[in-house]
């Protein structure tokens, strides 16, 4: 049956319903007259009657699409459903992406502007960074490169990797990366960043989820939680005596920043987690209470998902939003009235061909598959979070003096 017949068909039944009840409520019937419960046994009928033609068109949709495994008759010929091919074709074209990726990282790879073959230097230097987002430029960049020498890890096309990079650079432009400062880190799971600030002789809160909370259990399966101490102890960056004697965890939920953190800190950062706060307005919200924690004049830096499309529409009231910069500029005006400052934000999204290209489901943190293991010189820069275009963008926010 299709759906034209079956709204005939249920147009029918109402038109039907229709004149029966007029005839039941009809002026002066008194024997034959419907009670209201007759009325509401009539309708409720009839919408249980609509409701099961909708279950089974819905059922035959996904049974004619999406759960359809043959491809051809019983005579061979192919059934030349174009929605179900192109559904197949999809899950093909998304491999042919990540290969061409994964070929074209290698290329730039063996260039030796990074990868395994890239020289790592021996000392930082400074470039004046600011609120940005994640550019190939970035991941070739010298700076780049020191710090990921410093965390012990291959620089590759990571966002991840970029992140690290990004908070460390801040953070030793500005001079906290010394003996004697404080920071705090929100939602740090399983990052090398506290190991190596305590080896720097930093004191550092680190903190993640209750392992109580409801919305732990995502965190914890995919290795990006910590739930002790122990969890935070990068034994190739700092002994453990000198971390366990720097740095401290405790059980913070981001949406409810204990007070006694109030002007305590030299620094705070997040990396990508505010964003997993249920709303973009939480995530706003978020930081600004994130200010709360810093001494006066002390450094806030934040990264979070960016979607970069041009337009208004953007996922928001969900498990993962995504800003744009509208919402950034947004920020910006919030923490000014405070006498916060956001540092100046370049939104240009570079001019590299890894800037363009958009990698695709799976990721490696979902898993591997068997038809394409994940390989680790996969370019993950830009990437499709619920089909928007996105990438990662790093904020630095100085607190009011």
């Amino acid at each position: 049956m299709t759906d034209r017949s079956f709204l005939s068909r249920a147009e029918m039944r109402l038109n039907r319903l229709q004149q029966r009840l007029r005839r039941l409520i009809r002026p002066g019937a008194t024997s034959q007259q419907a009670t209201t419960e007759d009325i509401e046994n009539a309708l409720l009928r009839e919408r249980e009657w609509v409701s099961q033609q909708i279950r089974e068109s819905e059922k035959r949709l996904v049974e004619s699409v999406y759960s359809s495994t043959r491809r051809t008759h019983d005579n061979g010929q192919p059934r030349g459903d174009p929605l179900a091919d192109a559904l197949r074709e999809i899950a093909m074209l998304r491999w042919g992406v990540k290969l061409l990726g994964v070929k074209l990282a290698s290329e730039l790879y063996a260039a030796g502007k990074s990868g395994y073959q890239a020289e790592i230097p021996t000392k930082p230097q400074k470039i004046g960074l600011t609120s940005k987002i994640c550019c190939q430029s970035d991941i070739e960049a010298e700076w780049f490169r020191y710090w990921c020498g410093q965390l012990h890890v291959v620089p590759i096309y990571s966002r991840k990797l970029w992140e690290y990079a990004f908070v460390l650079q801040v953070l030793w432009e500005a001079g906290y990366l010394q003996a004697g400062h404080a920071g705090l880190g929100f939602a740090v799971g399983t990052e090398p960043l506290p190991s190596l600030f305590a080896s720097r002789g930093l004191s550092i809160v680190a903190t993640d989820l209750d392992l109580k909370d409801q919305r732990t259990p995502q965190w914890h399966q995919s290795g990006q939680h910590s739930a002790a101490i122990e969890d935070l102890f990068k034994p190739d960056l700092v002994d453990k005596p000198t971390f366990l004697s720097a740095c401290k965890f405790r059980a913070v939920d981001m949406t409810e920043i204990p007070k006694d953190f109030n002007t305590s800190f030299d620094f705070c950062w997040s990396m990508c987690s505010f964003e997993h706060l249920g709303s973009i307005e939480r995530g706003l919200q978020f930081v600004q209470n994130s200010m709360k924690c810093l001494k006066p004049g002390g450094l806030a830096i934040h990264t979070t998902e960016y979607n970069f499309e041009i337009g208004h529409e953007t996922a928001d009231n969900c498990g993962i939003v995504l800003f744009q910069r509208r919402h950034i500029e947004e920020l910006g005006r919030r923490l000014a009235v405070d006498g916060h400052m956001l540092g100046p934000v370049d939104f240009s999204s570079g001019l590299g061909m890894l800037d363009y290209f958009i990698d695709v489901p799976p990721y490696p943190f979902w898993g591997s598959s068997p038809h394409l293991p994940f390989h680790p010189e996969t370019p993950h820069m830009r990437f499709s979070i619920f089909g928007f275009p996105a990438t990662v963008i790093g904020l630095i926010v100085r607190a009011a003096t």
